[in-house]
C-alpha cells in the first residue's frame, strides 16, 4: 500500500512539475516564449545555434575561452525561494552525459548573471551562490569541447526552486546536486546550443 501511496506521490509531482514547464528555450529558432512565460534567454547563445569558441573550453584538444554565457530570466513564479542552472551534454560518450556548469542557491531576486561568471577566481557570483564540481573535476563554468565528430547538444537549465538553500554537501556530484534540484524545481525553463569539432 505504502509502496503504490509513493509511485502516484512521484507521479503526481512529476505530472505538476510538467505542467508548469515553460515551452521557453525549448521551442525551434526563430519562436519566441508566451508573454509572462517563465524565460531564459542569453545574448551569447542563440536556441538551437552553434556556440561560439568563447564559450568553448580551454584544454581536452580545444582552444576557446572558456567564458561563461551572460544569462537572464524573468517571469519565475511567485513560490520560487531560488534558482539553480544546470548545463548539461548529454551526447557526451561517457553513459550519463556531461555536466559542464552546476550553479545553485541563486537568490529568489537575481534575475541575470553576467558573462564569465562562471570562473570562481573573478568574483562575479551574487552572494551565496554556490559552484559545484562540473565533470572536468573543478568548480565553475568548463565549455564544450567534444570529441570531433558530430555536434553535441548543450542544454543549459535554469530550475525556480520551492527552497531557498540546497542542503548539499560540499564535495557532491553533479548528478547528486541535480537529484536535489529537479525534487524541489516548481518549473524549469531552458536554452540549447550546439558545437562540433
Amino acid at each position: 500500500m505504502w509502496r503504490t501511496a509513493g509511485i502516484a506521490s512521484s507521479w503526481l509531482a512529476a505530472m505538476t512539475l510538467t505542467a508548469a514547464e515553460p515551452r521557453a528555450g525549448n521551442e525551434p529558432a526563430g519562436e519566441t516564449a508566451p508573454p509572462g512565460t517563465f524565460a531564459l534567454t542569453s545574448p551569447d547563445i542563440a536556441q538551437g545555434k552553434k556556440m561560439t569558441e568563447t564559450q568553448v573550453f580551454n584544454g581536452f584538444g580545444c582552444k576557446g575561452r572558456n567564458v561563461s554565457p551572460a544569462i537572464s530570466w524573468s517571469n519565475a513564479p511567485a513560490a520560487t525561494k531560488s534558482f539553480a542552472l544546470l548545463m548539461h551534454d548529454p551526447d557526451a560518450p561517457t553513459g550519463s552525459g556531461w555536466w559542464h556548469w552546476v550553479v545553485y542557491d541563486i537568490p529568489a531576486e537575481v534575475t541575470s548573471l553576467p558573462a564569465d561568471a562562471g570562473d570562481p577566481k573573478k568574483n562575479l557570483m551574487p552572494s551565496g551562490v554556490v559552484q559545484g564540481r562540473t565533470d572536468f573535476g573543478t568548480r565553475g563554468y568548463g565549455g564544450p569541447c567534444p570529441p570531433p565528430g558530430k555536434p553535441h547538444h548543450y542544454y543549459l537549465r535554469l530550475y525556480a526552486l520551492k527552497v531557498p538553500k540546497l542542503e548539499v554537501p560540499a564535495d557532491a556530484s553533479p548528478a547528486f546536486i541535480g537529484f536535489n534540484v529537479t525534487t524541489n524545481a516548481i518549473a524549469k525553463t531552458q536554452l540549447m546550443g550546439v558545437y562540433g569539432r
